[in-house]
């Protein structure tokens, strides 16, 4: 019961701050708030990313040469620093990872 429970009131939550937007359509937010909420999708894909780069085993710090996620992640930043073009970002992130994979011996192939 305990679990439905907390099910629930999540979302409930979930809900109630998604439909506060079309209760209110005339909210705004302060200047700060907006430059703040700017920042919240970058802040959310590198705390997503940089724990899978940096430990890819899930437990341990990782920062040797043959981290080949390290390496591919630096590469697509690169990339994506030289291209601003997100498919190039993507698909060259992805083929360097691959590379890096494969003459390392990393592939379980």
């Amino acid at each position: 019961m305990e679990t439905w429970s907390l099910i629930l009131g999540m979302a409930a939550i979930t809900f109630a701050i998604r439909y506060s937007l079309f209760a209110w359509p005339n909210l705004s937010f302060p200047p700060v708030v907006r430059q703040g909420l700017h920042y919240v999708p970058t802040a959310v894909l590198t705390a997503i990313v940089v724990p899978g780069m940096l430990m890819p085993d899930g437990q341990h710090l990782n920062l040797a040469l043959d981290n080949a996620y390290l390496l591919g992640g630096l590469g697509a930043i690169l990339i994506a620093a030289l291209t601003r073009h997100l498919l190039a970002t993507i698909l060259g992130g992805l083929v360097l990872f691959f590379l890096l994979r494969w003459v390392m011996g990393q592939l379980p192939i």
